[in-house]
This record gives structure tokens, C-alpha cells and sequence, in this order.
């Protein structure tokens, strides 16, 4: 096979779409953005600005090494993925939490909910309805990953860990959202898709050596 991650792209590769994953479990989710426990909502959305380019960059490390047309989707799509969604969540996620911490501490909220909404409802970085960045992420997301796994059961991998890498990215799109459900399903079947993957891989390598040693 031809993807022979070395310990730290396996951590990297399982690790940060993981971490990602138990993040989001506790994403709250904005039915009344002023109802929210904003503390929670600002560290959740502090630790997906280190996380999402870390996960993009894990599902890159799939194809590491890899030439052909799959392989260069992969890493245009995850790299649009990574800037797409940091942009989208740095304004939607931070930019209104720091506007709601401001808007409680004053005792007057009501006042600052159209400067909230200016950003929350910002039709290209917003939070709701369908803004365009959090969109083309999620495609972009989709198209990276299935990319990656046209790559790697072209390298030899089987099907099973390729197909759920695959159906798994497209969980935030399924529910638009990446709090629950979407994101911890995204992310978690990522993760564990990528486990196989290595496991799978450090078996073949194993198997390589033993053949080796009885010829």
C-alpha cells in the first residue's frame, strides 16, 4: 500500500478529527442565540479554530505521497475546507459570542441584537440561514474526502474504511449543522475511518516483513 504514515501523522490523522468530534458534542445549539451558555459556545468555537485546519490537514496526510487527479482534488478540496470553515466560524461562532458576552454584561441586550444579527445573519459568513462559506466547507469537505478514498482503494485499501470516510463527511451537510448531530458524526466517523486506515496499513506492513523473512 502506498500510504506509510509515520506515529505522528497516524496521531494527527486520528487525533484532531477525534478531539473535533468530542468538541462538538458540546456545541450548543442556537435555537435563541441569547439562551445560550455563551462561556461554552466561545471555547467551543476557540478550540475549532486550531481544530478545523487540523482536520483538514489530517485527511490530506491520507494522500501523502500520492500523485494523480484524486489525490490533487484531495488537497485543493481540504485545503478550501480548512480556510472556508475558519473563516465561516471565526465570524458566526466567535464574532457573535463576543457580541452576546457584551450585549449580557450590559444589562441591556435588546439593544444589541441587530448588530448580533448583522453578523449571525450575514448571507456569505454568518450562522443562519444557508450562509456560503459554511456551504462550500461542507462540499468541499464531501469532495475532499471521497477524493481520498478514490485515492487509497486505488493504493490498496479496502473498501469498508474507504466508503466510511467517505458517507461519513457528509453528516454536516445531512443535518446543517456541525453541533449535534452533524459534527460529531462528521468528525467521529473520520476519525474512525482513519483509524482503520492505519490499522489496515501497519497490518500489510507487518504481513510484508513476515513474507520477507520465509523467502
Amino acid at each position: 500500500m502506498e500510504v506509510q504514515p509515520e506515529l505522528g501523522e497516524i496521531a494527527l490523522s486520528v487525533g484532531a478529527p477525534f478531539l473535533l468530534a468530542v468538541v462538538e458534542l458540546f456545541h450548543p445549539v442556537p435555537h435563541d442565540l441569547f439562551k445560550i451558555d455563551v462561556q461554552t459556545w466561545l471555547f467551543v468555537h476557540y478550540a475549532q479554530i486550531l481544530l478545523f485546519p487540523l482536520t483538514a490537514l489530517a485527511v490530506a496526510t491520507f494522500v501523502k505521497g500520492q500523485k494523480g487527479i484524486a489525490a490533487m482534488i484531495c488537497r485543493v478540496c481540504l485545503f478550501a475546507f480548512g480556510v472556508l470553515y475558519l473563516v465561516f466560524d471565526t465570524a458566526a461562532g466567535i464574532v457573535t459570542g463576543i457580541l452576546l458576552r457584551a450585549a449580557n454584561l450590559s444589562g441591556r441586550p435588546e439593544l444589541w441584537v441587530d448588530a448580533i444579527n448583522a453578523v449571525w445573519l450575514h448571507p456569505i459568513v454568518g450562522g443562519k440561514p444557508a450562509p456560503l462559506f459554511a456551504i462550500l466547507g461542507s462540499v468541499a469537505l464531501s469532495i475532499g474526502a471521497t477524493a481520498a478514498g478514490v485515492s487509497l482503494k486505488r493504493g490498496g485499501s479496502s473498501w469498508a474504511p474507504v466508503v466510511l470516510l467517505a458517507l461519513s463527511t457528509f453528516g454536516i451537510a445531512a443535518f446543517k449543522t456541525h453541533a449535534w448531530p452533524g459534527g460529531p458524526l462528521t468528525f467521529g466517523g473520520i476519525a474512525l475511518a482513519a483509524a482503520w486506515l492505519q490499522w489496515e496499513n501497519r497490518s500489510h506492513k507487518k504481513a510484508q516483513k513476515t513474507e520477507l523473512q520465509f523467502q
